[in-house]
């Protein structure tokens, strides 16, 4: 018995605390918050594997004893038996023919990419859903399922990632101000007041019709006023744990400013921060729907929810495109509140030393 309860408190070999079993105890009772994650992180498992799900390309091809993926490389005509020494058209009956004489074909579930224009529709595009398009396709005759499943890893990959360096910066600035106050404080409350009363999608929309727009260039301006949301919080935190009796004796002892910082006060404003981040994603990936919407976000062509949805607002006789795109954010906004609403009740002092 003693065994089992050692292995239940040891995490990847390390020893958990009774205070982070009680918090992992309250996530696990919020059973929406808990499935949640588990569904959020089942869809985004699923969709970083877009290339194998969605391809115009086939998975994996046996050719005359040899192993070859399409998905990942490019193969010239040549290598199975053609003429050409250009890139193989899969999707031509003669190169199929020419790989099935000596092996086998292995095809995604969807044959088609997020931009692949498909010229056989034998509708005009927009076209219903059938077998083959099971959400049917766009005005410019491109899969909805397959855009679907490329937009949401897109999306949600915009989101972690401008979450983390908004974390970054908003955590490092509300440290500082906290932690040394005085002059620095007051001079940074005021540009924060400043910078957080901006217009941010009028901005947004400005800048990003003045540059073309890029991910990592609409990243970057979605950064200059996304960090502020942690910037109080933090501040607070740290206002309130430098008074404590250890830190006090720490910098008695002579303990550099760095070190207390990420050893003692850090962690203890790390609490209340945890509980905003996946309210701080949901708000990311609301902005960047917005901005695909109003068609100020990223390039023409890419993988969208926003503009799936502007679609479905231009072809109002094609319902499922606004169906999918709301059912879709819907879905996806929906989950990341439920886990953070798991997440807030898991570092709820309340509850944690109940």
């Amino acid at each position: 018995m003693s065994d089992v309860l050692a292995k239940q408190d040891r995490f990847l070999g390390m020893p958990i605390r009774p205070l982070t079993r009680r918090r992992i105890e309250n996530f696990k009772a919020n059973r929406r918050g808990f499935w949640s994650l588990w569904v959020f992180l089942a869809m985004f498992f699923l969709s970083l594997l877009a290339e194998v799900i969605a391809n115009d390309r086939p998975i994996l091809i046996w050719h005359d004893g040899g192993v070859f993926a399409p998905f990942l490389f490019a193969y010239s005509e040549t290598e199975f038996g053609g003429e050409f020494p250009s890139e193989a058209e899969y999707k031509d009956p003669f190169v199929v023919e020419l790989i099935e004489q000596k092996g086998w074909i292995l095809w995604p579930p969807i044959r088609f990419r997020y931009d692949t224009n498909i010229t056989d529709l034998g509708v005009p595009a927009p076209s219903p859903p059938t077998a083959r398009n099971w959400l049917g396709t766009d005005d410019q005759a491109r899969d909805v399922a397959a855009r679907m499943i490329y937009g949401f890893r897109l999306s949600v990959a915009f989101g972690l990632i401008l979450t983390l360096l908004s974390s970054i910066v908003g955590i490092a600035v509300g440290a500082m101000q906290g932690y040394f106050g005085g002059l620095l404080d007051l001079l940074g409350q005021r540009v924060i007041e400043i910078w957080s009363g901006m217009p941010v999608l009028f901005i947004l929309l400005i800048l990003a019709s003045i540059v073309t727009p890029s991910f990592w260039w609409l990243l970057g301006l979605m950064l200059l006023f996304s960090w502020t949301a942690l910037v109080g919080l933090v501040r607070a935190e740290v206002l309130r744990a430098r008074n404590f009796e250890y830190v006090k004796a720490a910098r008695a002892l002579g303990v550099s400013n760095r070190k207390i910082m990420f050893r003692h006060v850090l962690p203890n404003a790390m609490v209340a921060t945890l509980t905003f981040l996946p309210f701080i994603t949901s708000g990311a990936l609301v902005t960047l729907t917005s901005l695909d919407f109003l068609g100020f976000g990223l390039p023409p062509g890419s993988p969208s929810l926003g503009e799936l949805l502007k679609q479905g607002k231009d072809n109002l006789h094609a319902s499922w495109l606004g169906i999918t795109g709301f059912i879709v954010i819907s879905v996806m906004l929906t989950l990341l509140v439920f886990v953070g609403e798991a997440v807030r009740d898991a570092f709820d002092p309340r509850k944690t030393q109940r």
